[in-house]
């Protein structure tokens, strides 16, 4: 399962089971668990720990030094979970000790040719980013979330679980759950629907988002003023948002 050509330091923990293609690097301390496969000429560097039955594909980059100039080679590290994909030439860094040193990957993401995931990034499960999409450095990604091509996102933001980013977008603030947003930089274009409707949300349910995505951008209403307002709803859905935007620090795309 593992090719002849293939390099990889004694300390690494490879379990049985995982597949190492031809040509490929694995460093020291890195922790490989069982059904993982990697292809041709892939590089991962430690300490990094990938869970269960990851893809990884020929010449992507995975668990190198975060592009910090901070970085003083401190021992950061990376980790993934289960059921990942991560196609050609990705990059995903280590984290630094500027935040809690650690990158984290959940489960079942899949991560399109040329995605660039920085230090100090933490991702939940679901998530899809089309080719040449990217997060800087200590970006929070929710569930179910959804980036257009060539998207990216400043440092700092968060997004929201079921929320859509438009190809060429650039996100310089937090996108609230279930929003659309596009262009440069990213306004709201109304519900992510579509994912929504994919996802098995309620038509009761969807009235009652539409109906706090109005009070939030169509009332002309302060954030204070809008959060008085959701609060009055009493909807689960709804009372995510609402905690959403009242924990935001970056302020949300309006």
């Amino acid at each position: 399962m593992i090719h002849a050509t293939a390099i990889i330091d004694p300390s690494a923990k490879i379990a049985s089971g995982v597949t190492i293609g031809p040509y490929s690097v694995i460093g020291a301390d890195v922790e490989i668990d069982e059904g993982t496969w990697i292809g041709p000429h892939v590089v991962i560097t430690g300490p990094t720990k990938i869970g269960r039955e990851n893809k990884i594909y020929q010449f992507a980059s995975v668990g190198e030094a975060p592009q910090d100039l901070k970085f003083a080679g401190e021992p950061t590290r990376l980790e993934i979970g289960d059921r990942n994909i991560i196609r050609e030439c990705c990059t995903i860094q280590r984290g630094t000790v500027q935040d809690k040193g650690v990158t984290k990957i959940g489960h079942e993401n899949l991560f399109m040719a040329y995605v660039h995931i920085a230090h100090d990034c933490v991702l939940g499960n679901h998530n899809i980013f089309s080719n040449n999409s990217s997060l800087a450095g200590h970006v929070i990604v929710e569930d179910y979330v959804n980036f257009g091509g060539f998207s990216g996102v400043f440092q700092f933001c968060r997004i929201g679980s079921y929320s859509f980013i438009a190809t060429n977008s650039v996100v310089i603030k937090d996108v609230p759950p279930y929003m659309k947003v596009s262009g440069y930089y990213a306004k709201p274009f109304g519900l992510n629907t579509v994912g929504l409707q994919r996802r098995g949300f309620s038509e009761e349910t969807m009235i009652q988002l539409k109906r706090a995505y109005k009070i939030i951008y169509r009332q002309g209403l302060t954030i204070v003023h809008a959060v008085e307002e959701l609060q009055k709803m009493g909807t689960p859905e709804v009372d995510i948002l609402k905690q959403f935007i009242t924990a935001s620090e970056a302020g949300i795309v309006r």
